[in-house]
């Protein structure tokens, strides 16, 4: 059996955990402070929340530096370890998938069960990053090989797995746009469960300054979309924070995108934005632009395209997670995974 911990700060980490589940072939097992995502199909363990209460000011939940989460004297963390563990002694997993928390991956792997440590963009060189990662058995990362390994330590990169972006919407046929109706072209603004840090007055003032372009807001907590894949693939322009999830989901889409980065720790999304603009798929940006330069980055966007995304998502991201997992835990040992 697999083992798959998902955390439950934002969507993104429980999205990737039931797309790569759909191509295990070895049984698999969720493990999150959330419920199990629509669509899941193999048991599930709801664990204990480490974050309510919320710890005080003083409380060194970092242990000096060590770790990133752990509070002192905090019941939730005592019981969500404790269910982990137990988990582990009862079933005896082969594996598990950590996506993501330092802290859980040190304790399966201080329990005797090899961690595969899904990667993320940024700066992860403090040392938890560097307790997770340089004790994991391999590391899952949701990308192209020449998007965020660059500066990591050359053992991190020898066990590396760099499958490419992971969305919901991989091998699905990329319709036809019909023509807008007006003649006005589309732009779609995606914002992440994770939270904004633009104003609703920046977005009105962008569609202000670009009378050519209607603009349509997707957010999940005021706007979600009744289906994202047609939004998507109906947009001329997609302008999407820079989250793993929606970069790959605009990926898989093929659309000319703007990619804003929103700050996040250990600067995640500027990162990826980085990225993606190094590698000419799209433009990219470290924080949303002044108003008056919204024409020209549309503008520059369209004329990127969308073929280029092919680079960042082959659309058989989760199948490859999948093969290495299974190759990993023994199941299909005489497999080359492409």
């Amino acid at each position: 059996m697999i083992g798959y911990y998902a955390h439950h700060q934002g969507a993104g980490h429980l999205t990737r955990a039931r797309s790569i589940a759909a191509h295990l072939r070895e049984p698999v097992w969720g493990l999150s402070s959330r419920p199990a995502p629509v669509g899941w199909a193999h048991p599930w363990t709801e664990l204990a929340r480490d974050d309510i209460p919320r710890p005080s000011d003083e409380d060194d939940v970092t242990a000096g530096g060590m770790l990133h989460w752990a509070p002192t004297h905090h019941q939730g963390l005592a019981e969500r370890m404790a269910q982990i563990s137990s988990w582990i002694a009862e079933h005896r997993p082969s594996l598990l998938v950590v996506d993501v928390s330092v802290e859980v991956a040190l304790l399966a792997r201080l329990c005797g069960v090899p961690t595969v440590v899904v990667a993320l963009p940024g700066t992860r060189l403090d040392r938890p990053h560097r307790l997770a990662y340089d004790s994991a058995a391999a590391l899952l990362a949701p990308w192209p090989d020449d998007a965020h390994t660059a500066d990591w330590p050359q053992a991190w990169r020898d066990k590396v797995w760099c499958v490419g972006g992971i969305s919901r919407f991989d091998g699905q046929a990329v319709p036809a746009r019909p023509p807008a109706a007006s003649g006005q072209r589309r732009v779609l603004v995606l914002w992440g469960s994770g939270g904004r840090a633009v104003a609703p007055s920046a977005v009105a003032e962008a569609r202000t300054a670009t009378p050519g372009w209607t603009w349509t807001e997707r957010d999940p907590h005021t706007a979600p979309s009744p289906d994202l894949w047609a939004d998507l693939t109906e947009a001329d322009v997609v302008v999407t924070h820079a989250g793993q999830n929606s970069v790959a989901e605009v990926a898989a889409a093929r659309r000319p995108a703007v990619v804003v980065a929103q700050p996040r720790p250990f600067g995640e999304q500027a990162a990826t934005a980085a990225a993606v603009e190094r590698m000419g798929l799209a433009v990219g940006l470290s924080g949303w632009p002044e108003t008056s330069r919204w024409p020209a980055l549309l503008e520059r966007a369209v004329s990127l395209g969308g073929a280029r995304w092919d680079r960042w998502s082959t659309g058989d991201g989760a199948r490859r997670a999948a093969r290495h997992l299974e190759a990993l835990a023994g199941t299909e040992p005489s497999e080359v995974v492409a």
